[in-house]
């Protein structure tokens, strides 16, 4: 029997985060128009996030799961997520869409799950929502790569890291535009969609290897998102600079390549062979399909067709095996 297709990754917005993320997100988060005729969100001026009309309509996507073979979504708020507006918006922005969320999946028993968004910067709201988010069935939390500029390895989320890392939740690490947008001319050619989230991924897992979080917090679960980030190409020069470089190993004694199987990525990658070394680098047990759909880059119907592709004894548990188990569903 073939085993389910589940996909971990994948954005859904309401139109009222929609329109708080307009009136208080202001100055570093504006909506302007792009080309093609949509209006993106833009950081510092750079556009790193538009939205699409089906990201606000879970019938649509319902008929687009039923048309590509998707049983089960697994969705979560995009970027800029809530870290935004001050206290009070942030914790009404994370509200609004886990509240949406959650009656999503009341509706859709079958077909739809969620992560959680937290207003992380404010530690003690994101521990009271991260109660309340997971007592209305949240499967996981979600969290972008860093928390307006700070790494998510910050002394200050410890606390939050504690209370997930004690209920065994799956994080979903998904890329924000990274620190210094600005100051690398991101906003030409979109660079932050091609280069910038790969890259912002791949710091904030970096930093989690080097700093022992996997040590600290032996029951965490991230996913990184974007098939790990170019973690898979660069994850041998960081056992390299572990070996010849001391700063390395101020916090880890082991190999950052021995902390892989403590991390999962998803299949969000855009070529077989990319795929292919993702696998091999997380192994088929640590990888699970995604499609980053509605993004304007999401391809649900291509990243299954290349998870489909695997040799069979991958591929049962990167379409779905695996998120079976690391979501208990």
């Amino acid at each position: 029997m073939a085993s389910p297709v589940i996909d971990v990754h994948t954005h859904c917005l309401t139109e009222e985060w929609f329109s708080l993320l307009q009136q208080h997100g202001g100055p570093r988060y504006t909506v302007q128009a792009v080309s093609g005729g949509l209006r993106a969100i833009h950081l510092d001026g750079a556009p790193f996030m538009t939205p699409v009309p089906p990201m606000f309509d879970y019938d649509l996507r319902l008929k687009t799961m039923d048309e590509c073979g998707v049983d089960i979504c697994i969705v979560s708020l995009t970027c800029p997520n809530c870290y935004w507006g001050g206290p009070e918006i942030s914790l009404q922005a994370a509200t609004i869409m886990n509240d949406d969320m959650a009656a999503a999946q009341t509706a859709h028993p079958n077909r739809l799950r969620w992560f959680a968004s937290l207003p992380w910067q404010y530690p003690e709201l994101a521990l009271a929502e991260l109660e309340r988010a997971h007592a209305a069935g949240a499967s996981g939390a979600m969290v972008l790569a860093n928390i307006g500029g700070v790494p998510l390895t910050d002394p200050t989320f410890a606390p939050i890291w504690a209370a997930i890392d004690a209920k065994s939740l799956p994080v979903l690490v998904h890329p924000t535009a990274p620190p210094g947008v600005a100051e690398m001319d991101m906003s030409r050619f979109q660079l932050t969609a091609s280069i910038g989230f790969t890259f912002d991924t791949s710091l904030a897992t970096a930093r989690m290897i080097y700093d022992g979080f996997f040590e600290r917090y032996p029951r965490l679960k991230i996913i990184a998102a974007h098939g790990g980030g170019a973690l898979p190409y660069l994850i041998s020069r960081m056992d390299q600079c572990f070996d010849n470089i001391p700063a390395c190993r101020e916090k880890i004694q082991r190999r950052p390549s021995e902390f892989l199987p403590q991390i999962y990525a998803d299949a969000v990658v855009f070529a077989p062979e990319v795929l292919e070394l993702c696998t091999k680098v997380f192994g088929a047990d640590n990888v699970m399909y995604g499609s980053d759909y509605p993004h304007t880059i999401g391809d649900m119907p291509g990243c299954l067709a290349r998870v489909n592709a695997l040799p069979e004894n991958m591929r049962d548990k990167v379409r779905g095996r695996t998120a079976q188990r690391v979501f208990k569903l």
